[in-house]
């Protein structure tokens, strides 16, 4: 299959908006510069021309970029099959992203927001190759990280959001204290 090298740069760069989008929105493979886009257009189109599921597989170490690697493709799929009945279901996939790394990602010596466990996202597309819903799955979760974490490294997210959140009046009932820790995210 194609493969693709990406390289994390730690800073935004203006490689990922929608003009760029639909530049590679209907070009075939190798016409343009490698991308994200290109590896994303290209199962895109498979999927839509044999009418068979296809797989994008995003790896690599922590702080590499997985998770927002398998965001732009996310937004790109969504962009491209976006149709006026169906584009809450575009919206409603890619904002469940930040309540899923709340949950499952955390600060590491090498990563302020690693995902700590893997992701299997699958795509639901109709007849018209819209997107019409999604299906998240996790696997190897860190259930050390929930009762230790190494120096210098935190627990996940959603654990110092529900401490900061402890006088709200509807956690009370939790009876949250504060987090040891000192550099809340």
């Amino acid at each position: 299959g194609i493969i693709l090298v990406a390289i994390n740069p730690y800073k935004q760069l203006p490689i990922y908006g929608d003009a760029i989008i639909h530049a590679y929105s209907g070009q075939n493979m190798g016409d343009m510069d490698p991308h994200i886009f290109a590896v994303a257009e290209e199962a895109y189109k498979q999927m839509a021309r044999n009418n068979k599921n296809q797989s994008i597989i995003v790896s690599g170490e922590s702080g590499a970029g997985k998770t927002v690697s398998a965001r732009y493709t996310m937004r790109y799929f969504a962009t491209v099959s976006k149709s006026s009945s169906n584009a809450h279901v575009e919206d409603k996939v890619l904002a469940s992203n930040p309540i899923t790394e709340a949950v499952g990602n955390a600060k590491t010596t090498r990563n302020d927001n690693s995902s700590r466990f893997g992701k299997y996202t699958e795509i639901s597309f109709d007849q018209n190759y819209q997107i019409i819903g999604a299906n998240m799955r996790t696997y190897l979760l860190e259930k050390s990280r929930v009762v230790f974490q190494v120096e210098n490294e935190r627990n996940y997210h959603i654990f110092y959001q529900l401490c900061a959140s402890a006088m709200q009046p509807e956690y009370k009932h939790l009876k949250l204290g504060r987090s040891q820790e000192n550099n809340p995210l």
